[in-house]
């Protein structure tokens, strides 16, 4: 029997942030109305694919396009990549997907999360840029060791728009990765990644969310 091909962190992560990077949609910049450069947004990181991690993000904002992201996570497929995202689209709903997006196989994908938060429009990596294009950078997501991922980083976000509608309630956080079988790496126990046959689903499918208010 051939044995399940595992990706385990660093060189291997790199594949998996490229599988996410083919479900960011191409969208017209977002549009929202002005609102005040000093506000705050945060909101609390829910489990998704019955992942048991939960935590907290939050934007500070430090000016009409730049804020302090702050990510505090639990309960993370431990000493594995997680690659991490602010969402936000002009048609989508703005919020966690549910159940009822994961559909009758109850396993969420990326793709099946799509309507409910929208594209990638931040990346949130460690060093380096910020952009959407960066959703191919595993290398500069967070590691989570014992399970946690602790991030702080000051970002300029792309526009005033992009940064007013998270202002005003409308960005979602995701982190990706679900150890479904508890084995220590990602692998195709719980099958291939809707975005890249050659991946494992365990490397792309979503394991927190949060709605920024």
């Amino acid at each position: 029997m051939r044995k399940p091909r595992m990706i385990t962190g660093g060189v291997a992560a790199l594949s998996a942030v490229a599988a996410l990077g083919l479900g960011v949609a191409a969208q017209g910049a977002p549009q929202a109305p002005e609102s005040r450069a000093d506000s705050d947004v945060s909101g609390r990181l829910l489990p998704l694919n019955s992942s048991g991690a939960s935590g907290k993000a939050s934007v500070s904002f430090t000016s009409r396009r730049a804020g302090v992201v702050h990510v505090k996570a639990d309960g993370l497929a431990p000493n594995l990549p997680h690659a991490q995202h602010i969402h936000f689209g002009r048609t989508a709903r703005n919020e966690c997907p549910t159940a009822f997006d994961a559909g009758h196989d109850h396993q969420l994908t990326t793709t099946d999360g799509a309507d409910a938060y929208g594209p990638v429009r931040t990346s949130l990596t460690t060093s380096g840029d910020t952009s959407p294009d960066s959703v191919l950078a595993v290398d500069r997501y967070p590691v989570a060791p014992e399970g946690r991922v602790r991030y702080e980083r000051k970002i300029t976000f792309s526009s005033k728009a992009l940064a007013t509608a998270i202002r005003n309630g409308k960005g979602v956080v995701v982190i990706h990765g679900v150890d479904y079988n508890g084995n220590g790496a990602y692998d195709f126990s719980s099958g291939k990644s809707d975005l890249d046959k050659s991946l494992p689903a365990e490397a792309t499918d979503p394991a927190v969310c949060g709605v920024l208010r």
